[in-house]
């Protein structure tokens, strides 16, 4: 939104000036179709210039107000203009617009500032519609003022249907497209292109860099995985950017990291622009497009961000003394469990896992699960110990995710040689340019130098791209049987040991959940981050909580 203000001094006799009266001129467009258009604002400037110079008026001063709103007084020229007219020195007599909705398209609201400008001495004069003082033209500003109110409120409906109706066809509506797209033409109709979302590949890798460090970490550069404040920081510190070419923040990073359209499904009108409340699940239009990350990934990043928000997961759950708080589950209605106690007539203390949706709200919302806290703690650690973290054993878990991570690499292939095209596009084009160049048939003037100079800048970046797709594409499908021992054994190891935060902090760590059902114990979670913690046993300490529920116990057990 830009602010634009001129202001046009005119030499005038002394004792005619005091006879002429000042204006100010109020220029404004909504959209870029007004502005090219019979109200455009070179046609306000004219029209206005012209009424003060038959009336006799100076022109003092011009506020310009492009591609902004008069639903409200949110602007910026509008704003200047009011407390400049508001001055106790009384600069101007009158404000000149070309109609009284250029000034406003709110009754209620054009009515208060028009008197507030009244009691300063000025008055808001319209060129094009009958003004004054007297009690008809009052009605007729008043009326011309409701009209335009629902005129603008009934274009918005308009707008507003035509745009859903657009997303709903699968078009774009030209927004910024999220980091990792561009929005490319899919037809015209008329003199109207549609367009809908393509994969930019060269951000895209930045896409999956971004989901990678927040989730495993980077073991090309040896980065354990980070959060969002930290992600920030490390993409900053090595110059990446946004898609308007700035700097990370961590408002910006969530918003990725939460995005549904890497996965293939983008939601438009989602809320309310006004008042920014959530639409109906009838008012939101969800557009198919390309998906850059697998669902896995992208449900594993949402469980870990929940596991990790204050206001869901508190400290005390990673840090408290009871083993399983924010692991064990109720297996009725999927509630957390929380710790209760009892006292027996010898005065002896029990502990107790019991559903804590039942505990706060009563029978009738869970029936609910207890279990002494001891037994369960006992059951969780022993089945670890002697059953998944045994060598043989987490060779047989990891199994299907080597065979799912070597059908992977048919689809990083094709995104290397996608990447490989961006780069020999780039240099095609420098080449074309710098032949140009020596043939003599262009003259590297600044244009040109700025044209080789974005060229370079792109060619780079598909080649930066390009090394880290390269870098993460190997090594992911063999196990080392050197590794699954030696992790088995640590974990067996923390497990057996008597420090409490260290078991929990790896048992957060591995865990999905532990689900309490009546007769059984169902613990759940990634393999994904058994893969990680093995190929980076050392700093399995450091592993941030990540679950998801994707391995489960042998079906011949209990556990």
């Amino acid at each position: 939104m830009s602010l634009v203000k001129s202001s046009t001094k005119i030499p005038i006799p002394k004792v005619a000036a005091a006879k002429m009266r000042r204006a100010a001129l109020y220029l404004r467009v909504s959209t870029g179709r007004q502005a090219e258009g019979d109200v455009s604002l070179p046609s306000q400037r004219r029209l206005t210039r012209g009424h003060c110079e038959r009336e006799g008026w100076i022109v003092t001063d011009e506020y310009v107000e492009p591609g902004v709103s008069a639903t409200d007084d949110r602007r910026p020229a509008f704003q200047a203009l009011m407390d400049r007219a508001c001055d106790a020195d009384r600069p101007y007599d009158l404000i000149v617009v070309h109609a009284f909705s250029r000034f406003y398209r709110n009754g209620a609201e054009m009515e208060l500032a028009i008197r507030k400008l009244r009691r300063h001495g000025v008055e808001v004069v319209s060129i094009t519609q009958p003004t004054g003082t007297d009690p008809s033209a009052e009605m007729m500003r008043q009326i011309i003022g409701i009209f335009d109110e629902y005129t603008s409120k009934e274009n918005g409906k308009q707008v507003t249907r035509a745009m859903r109706e657009n997303a709903s066809q699968g078009f774009w509506n030209g927004a910024t497209p999220p980091l990792g797209y561009n929005a490319v033409e899919a037809e015209r109709r008329g003199a109207k292109i549609k367009k809908r979302l393509a994969i930019d590949e060269v951000e895209a890798e930045t896409v999956r860099l971004i989901f990678r460090l927040y989730l495993e970490g980077d073991s090309a550069t040896g980065t354990p995985p980070l959060g969002i404040k930290e992600v920030v920081k490390w993409l900053n510190s090595r110059g990446f950017v946004t898609k308007r070419g700035g700097t990370f923040g961590v408002g910006a990073m969530h918003h990725i990291l939460t995005n549904t359209a890497y996965v293939g499904r983008w939601h438009y009108n989602v809320r309310n622009k006004a008042t920014g409340e959530r639409r109906s699940d009838e008012e939101i239009v969800t557009i198919d497009v390309p998906r850059i990350l697998e669902d896995a990934t992208f449900e594993a990043v949402q469980v870990k961000l929940v596991a990790n928000n204050p206001r869901v997961s508190p400290v005390r759950i990673a840090s408290g003394p009871i083993l399983l708080t924010g692991l064990a589950t109720c297996a009725h209605c999927g509630g957390g469990m929380t710790q209760r106690t009892g006292t027996s007539r010898s005065g002896k203390v029990y502990a107790y896992y019991t559903c804590a949706s039942r505990a706060q709200r009563g029978p009738t919302v869970c029936r609910g699960n207890s279990i002494p806290m001891a037994h369960l703690d006992d059951l969780v650690l022993t089945a670890l110990q002697e059953r998944l973290f045994a060598p043989e054993r987490l060779a047989e878990v990891l199994s299907a995710l080597v065979a799912r991570r070597a059908a992977r690499a048919e689809a990083v292939d094709a995104r290397l040689v996608a990447l490989q095209t961006e780069v020999a596009t780039a240099e095609d084009k420098l080449r074309r340019l710098y032949k140009l160049v020596e043939d003599g048939m262009a003259d590297l003037d600044d244009i040109l130098r700025d044209r080789i100079a974005i060229l370079k800048g792109e060619r780079e970046r598909a080649q930066a791209a390009f090394e880290r797709a390269r870098a993460q594409s190997g090594g992911h499908a063999a196990i080392d049987p050197e590794k699954v021992a030696a992790f088995g054994k640590l974990m067996r190891e923390v497990l057996s040991s008597t420090d409490t935060p260290a078991r929990k902090a790896y048992l957060r760590a591995i865990l999905g959940a532990v689900e309490v059902d009546t007769a059984t114990v169902r613990i759940t979670g990634s393999r994904d981050v058994l893969h990680a913690a093995i190929a980076d046993a050392p700093a399995a300490r450091d592993v941030v909580q990540f679950t998801g529920p994707k391995w489960r116990a042998r079906k011949d057990s209990n556990l």
